[in-house]
C-alpha cells in the first residue's frame, strides 16, 4: 500500500481509496466486500450516489460478518447533498447516512458542493437529486441562498457530537476556503476536487498543502468515468497518451497505475471507481514503483484545465439551470 496522507487533528486518509459514484446498486454490497477484502481501507460514498444502502450492508459483511478488518481501521467518507444546507437539515442528513452505511460515526463528512437548494424532505425523495420537483413538466433546481458559514457552523456541530471525525469540503475553489477559515471554529481537515493530468490545479494543491488541508483528488483517471455520460469523448482519456504509456511500459505497468501513482506522488488521495475486481486490484496496486522527477514533470506538463464535472456546464446541459461555481 502506498503511504497515508496525513490529516490534521485525525488520523491518516488512505492514499487510495474506492469510490463508489455510480457503482450500480445491485453490485454495491458485493463490491465493497470484495474491496475490503483486496485491502483497501478508504470508501468514498455520498448520499447523492443513492447506493449507501448497500455500501453499509457491505460494509456490516465485512466487518462483523467476514471479520476482514475492524471498524476504526477504515476510513468511511459521506456527503451532505446541497438540498441540506441550512443548519437544521444537516444533522438528520448525515444520521441518514449513518443509517443508511450501518455506521456510529464517519471518518469524514464533506459538503458535497458550494451550492445550497430548495429543501427536499427525506420521506418526499431521497436522495433528493439537482430538480426541486422532477414531476413537473418543467422541473428545475431551485437556489435557497444558504450562507456557507451556516452550514459549515453546522458542520461543527457534527464534528463536535462525533457523528464525523472529520469534515471538511468538496467542489470548493481556493477563494471559499480562504474565506470559510476567517469565520469557522473548525478548520476544514480535506478537500476533495476533480484533479487528473488534464487538470492538475497546482496552486489549490500548494494553497491546501500550506493550510494543512489534505487533498483528495476524485476522477482521479479523468475522462473514463464522464464517457457514458456523455461529458467526455473516448478521445479526452489520458490514458491513451504516448507519454503515459510509455512510462507505464518502462515501469511494466498499466496506464491507469501510472495515473493514479503520480496522483499519490504529488501529495493527494486518489478515489477511482471501478465495478470489475481485477480493475479494483489494478488500481490498489501502485506502491511498488516510483516515477522518477522527470517523469511526474512529463505527466504534470499534460495539464489544459480540462474539467469534466462543472456544475456550470453539467447543471445547464442536464437540468435547464446555468449554475458555475468555477471562474
Amino acid at each position: 500500500m502506498c503511504s497515508d496522507l496525513p490529516v490534521k487533528n485525525s488520523k491518516p486518509i488512505p492514499s487510495v481509496g474506492y469510490g463508489f459514484w455510480k457503482v450500480p446498486n445491485e453490485q454495491a454490497t458485493k463490491l465493497t466486500v470484495e474491496a475490503i477484502r483486496m485491502g483497501y481501507r478508504h470508501l468514498d460514498c455520498a448520499s447523492d450516489y443513492g447506493n449507501e444502502l448497500e455500501v453499509g450492508l457491505g460494509i456490516e459483511s465485512a466487518l462483523l460478518r467476514e471479520k476482514l478488518c475492524a471498524r476504526e481501521d477504515l476510513w468511511v467518507t459521506s456527503k451532505l447533498w446541497n438540498t441540506n444546507h441550512r443548519a437544521e437539515h444537516v444533522l438528520p442528513a448525515i444520521k441518514k447516512s449513518l443509517s443508511d452505511l450501518r455506521l456510529d460515526y464517519l471518518d469524514l463528512y464533506l459538503i458535497h458542493f458550494p451550492i445550497s437548494l430548495r429543501y427536499v424532505p427525506l420521506e418526499t425523495r431521497y436522495p433528493a437529486g439537482w430538480f426541486y420537483d422532477p414531476t413537473v413538466p418543467s422541473p428545475k433546481m431551485e437556489y435557497d441562498p444558504v450562507p456557507i458559514i451556516e452550514t459549515w457552523e453546522a458542520m461543527e456541530e457534527v464534528a463536535r457530537s462525533g457523528l464525523a471525525k472529520t469534515i471538511g469540503v468538496s467542489n470548493f475553489n481556493i477563494s471559499l476556503i480562504r474565506d470559510l477559515l476567517t469565520q469557522c471554529s473548525i478548520r476544514p481537515g480535506v478537500l476533495q476536487v476533480e484533479s487528473h493530468p488534464y487538470l492538475t490545479q497546482p496552486k489549490l494543491l500548494r494553497y491546501c498543502q500550506q493550510e494543512s488541508i489534505a487533498f483528495t483528488a476524485f476522477s482521479p483517471l479523468g475522462a473514463p468515468s464522464y464517457v457514458p455520460l456523455g461529458m467526455a469523448k473516448e478521445s479526452d482519456s489520458v490514458l491513451e497518451l504516448p507519454a503515459v504509456r510509455e512510462i507505464a511500459s518502462k515501469h511494466g505497468r498499466t496506464p491507469a497505475q501510472v495515473v493514479l501513482r503520480w496522483g499519490v506522488q504529488r501529495g493527494t488521495a486518489v478515489i477511482p471507481k471501478s465495478s470489475r475486481p481485477a480493475r479494483l486490484q489494478e488500481n490498489l496496486d501502485i506502491s511498488t514503483f516510483e516515477l522518477s522527477d522527470d517523469e511526474m514533470s512529463a505527466i504534470a506538463s499534460l495539464d489544459r484545465g480540462q474539467r469534466f464535472n462543472d456544475p456550470g456546464v453539467f447543471c445547464e446541459q442536464a437540468f435547464g439551470s446555468y449554475f458555475p461555481i468555477y471562474e
